[in-house]
């Protein structure tokens, strides 16, 4: 396989830069979400469960369809932020973040709150009793014991936002050096006779910097639960 081309290389690091702005923006929700949700302060939480995980069984192409309705440059949502920020997210490489922060999503908030869930309340209300408020009890005590669920997601999340193609497309379409990630790097690739051996070097990076997510998630997952474990056996 030759080297790759600057359009390609172009893909591969909008790719990168639109699954990390996906999960930074994507971690504060899904730690609120997966809070609220573990300790069930809100009713409904089974509905927003559901919602939360929608992404993963509705059609990309239909959520991708969905944004370009409400964020589109006709949409509610869309032509709001265009007339009073300037701001269009559709056939931008920002719609492709937006596009890939639902679609991780997901894979961004179950882990996390699972780890909230792990979290033993004991704990939680024995800072309380010592006067911490519930915001302090959250940053102190649950959030760090969550911590490796925290970063599973993140990079979890990662390796979602770095493969998606279905809503992105839809949304934002396939734009060279616009739009166009990784996965559509490939698909186009695909529609050029002769041009089997660029798609087969793109696969091989995106399926490399997805195994690296993974692996860096099982690995670092395990040593902060080690981290937490420990801490918790220190202060018993």
């Amino acid at each position: 396989m030759g080297d790759l081309g600057a359009t390609e290389w172009m893909a591969v690091g909008l790719s990168v830069r639109v699954a990390t702005w996906a999960v930074v923006l994507d971690l504060p929700l899904a730690i609120g979400l997966g809070w609220v949700i573990a300790r069930r302060r809100v009713p409904g939480t089974r509905i927003l469960d559901a919602l939360a995980h929608l992404p993963l069984v509705v059609p990309p192409v239909v959520t991708g369809y969905l944004l370009l309705i409400l964020f589109g440059h006709e949409g509610p949502v869309g032509a709001w932020l265009e007339s009073w920020f300037g701001v269009s997210l559709a056939f931008h490489w920002s719609g492709a973040v937006l596009a890939s922060m639902v679609m991780a999503f997901p894979l961004v908030m179950r882990p996390i709150r699972l780890s909230f869930d792990a979290v033993d309340a004991r704990l939680e209300s024995a800072a309380k009793t010592l006067g911490a408020s519930r915001m302090v009890v959250f940053a102190t005590v649950s959030l760090p014991l969550a911590a490796p669920g925290l970063l599973a997601g993140a990079l979890l999340g990662f390796a979602r936002a770095l493969g998606e193609f279905g809503a992105t497309i839809t949304f934002v379409s396939n734009i060279e050096g616009a739009t166009q990630t990784l996965p559509m790097a490939v698909y186009t690739a695909l529609q050029v006779p002769g041009a089997e051996d660029v798609a087969l070097r793109l696969s091989v990076i995106a399926i490399g910097i997805a195994l690296v997510a993974l692996f860096a998630a099982d690995w670092c997952a395990t040593r902060l639960r080690a981290l937490v474990a420990h801490q918790a056996e220190g202060t018993t």
